[in-house]
This record gives C-alpha cells, sequence and structure tokens, in this order.
C-alpha cells in the first residue's frame, strides 16, 4: 500500500513557519503518543536548529503507558524536553509552564542578566495533521482560541495567541513533508488518521491495521467483537488475505450488511478504522523506540 499525501497549502504553510522561526525562543512539538517517531516531521529539526525544543506526548491516554514512558526517555535522552499528554481532557497540562521555564532557562537567564524582566517566552506550536495542536492550544488557554476539528488541515494560517504574561504561543498548520520514504511511516499516519482518508484504500488499511493487532494486540480485537474473531478458520490464510477474513468476521459481528445480505467490508473497515482512532480499542502504541525494536 503506497500513502503519500501532500496538499499544496503545506508548502505555503512551510514557508511561513521558515520566516517566523527568528521571532521565536521555544518550539513546542506535538506528536501522537501511539507513534511517536513517526508523527515528527523531520523538517522541523531543520527549521528549528538552535531554538530549546519541547516534545508534547500528545493523546497519551490512549497509548500502550508502558512504552509511553520508554519514549519520554529516548527523547529525553537527545536533549529533548517531554510531558505526557492529553488534550481533550487536560492531563499533564499543569506540567508544561514548568517545562517551558526549564527549557528557556539560558534564555530567561540572559535577558536577567540584560535587564530585560518578564518578557513572554515564545513559542511556536508545530505538528502533523490531525495531532491536536488546536485541541492543545484551546484546552491550555482554557478558551476557544483555534479552531478544531477531526479533519486533518482546520488550521489553515499562522495565529499568535497570548497565555499569560510569561507565555505568547504561535499556531501553525499542520503539516508533512513531501514525500514519505519509509512506507510504514506513511501507514501508521493514515491509521491514526493524519492523511486524508479520501485518497486512501480503507478496506486494506484496515486490513493493514489488524494485521498489526493480530501480532501485537490480539485481546483489543476480541474484547471488541467476539472471542471467536481470531478463529482457526483463516489458518490456511497468510498475510492480508488472513486480515481480510477477521474483518469479514467484524462485519459480521456487527451487523454491516449490504442489500441482499452481502456483507459491507468498506463499512466494517470504518468502524475498525473509527474504533482504533477513538481510543474504543483501548490503549495502543504502533511502534517502539528503535533500541527497543532492535531488541525484540
Amino acid at each position: 500500500m503506497n500513502i503519500q499525501w501532500y496538499p499544496g497549502h503545506m508548502t505555503k504553510a512551510k514557508r511561513a513557519m521558515q520566516e517566523d522561526i527568528k521571532l521565536i525562543d521555544l518550539i513546542i512539538e506535538l506528536v501522537d503518543a501511539r507513534v511517536p517517531l513517526s508523527s515528527r516531521n523531520p523538517d522541523i529539526d531543520r527549521l528549528g536548529q538552535g531554538k530549546a525544543r519541547l516534545i508534547l506526548l500528545n493523546k497519551s491516554d490512549m497509548a500502550d503507558e508502558r512504552y509511553s514512558d520508554l519514549w519520554a526517555a529516548y527523547f529525553k535522552s537527545r536533549g529533548y524536553h517531554v510531558v505526557k499528554v492529553n488534550s481533550r481532557t487536560g492531563a499533564g497540562l499543569k506540567q508544561i509552564n514548568a517545562a517551558v521555564q526549564e527549557a528557556c532557562r539560558e534564555k530567561i537567564e540572559r535577558d536577567r542578566k540584560r535587564g530585560i524582566l518578564n518578557r513572554p517566552v515564545r513559542a511556536m506550536v508545530v505538528g502533523i495533521p490531525n495531532v491536536g495542536k488546536s485541541t492543545f492550544i484551546n484546552s491550555f488557554a482554557g478558551k476557544a482560541c483555534a479552531k478544531t476539528g477531526n479533519k486533518p488541515g482546520v488550521t489553515k494560517g499562522n495565529q499568535w495567541i497570548r497565555l499569560s504574561k510569561t507565555l505568547e504561543l504561535l499556531d501553525t498548520p499542520g503539516i508533512l513533508w513531501p514525500r514519505f520514504e519509509d512506507q510504514q511511516v506513511g501507514l501508521r499516519l493514515a491509521f491514526i488518521g493524519s492523511i486524508n482518508d479520501e485518497i486512501l484504500q480503507k478496506e486494506e488499511l484496515a486490513a493493514e491495521l489488524i494485521r498489526f493487532l493480530e501480532q501485537s494486540y490480539p485481546k483489543a480485537l476480541t474484547d471488541r467483537y467476539g472471542a471467536e474473531l481470531l478463529s482457526e478458520e483463516d489458518s490456511s490464510r497468510e498475510g492480508l488475505q488472513k486480515a481480510y477474513g477477521v474483518l469479514e468476521r467484524i462485519a459480521r459481528a456487527r451487523g454491516c450488511l449490504l442489500k441482499g445480505s452481502g456483507l459491507d467490508i468498506s463499512k466494517a473497515a470504518s468502524l475498525l478504522l473509527d474504533d482504533f482512532r477513538s481510543g474504543r480499542l483501548g490503549r495502543i502504541t504502533l511502534e517502539l523506540p528503535p533500541e527497543k525494536e532492535q531488541e525484540n
């Protein structure tokens, strides 16, 4: 399954970020805690050289907690400040101000020595589409400052938001990078909804998700759709063919039927993807830190 998606507005958004980067002290980068590395735009590191960095592991309530701790340690070992958050409920947000002050301690100390007191830290909030930047800003500010939506690409332009005397945020549109060299990255981003669903083959995408869940979180499937879901019926099948068999049983279990009692596989695929993206399948992490992947 080859996945590529780079709408034209993302080129314009990247240019705007390049212009604004000289105005800011700190980059606050939101990543999806279920895919912390795949949901990082590699362009951000190039744009943000020399800037203080804070990574927020967002949607941490949906990720496997064991692995979120490993990811936090992974990023900290590489010089980033890290906070695990859930922007929808506000969990972890109280830790952010302290993390911002710590990340910008050298800048604040330089200002103090120059006699510049109480100048707010200016932070650019970045992340890929649908990672939750606008929800984070609204929760952190305690009011609706940024547009939100469950489709990628709701934020279209840069917007300054003054949160307090000590912190100003620059909201930016979610941007991807022009090409996914590793198709597993594109696949993971499609799973979490950061790729426009309209360009995807949902049935194949759902089958790929089933392949992963069968191997890493089989209980998530059986708990949600029935104990008989992963039966011996498909023992003679392999790979995607076997996953499509599971998708057919999800269609039966959830009454996804066409006229004439045929199975509506497309509806079952959408249902599975929605269940995963909303957290109804439980806490699931799709990738491990590189050194842990090598150990497995």
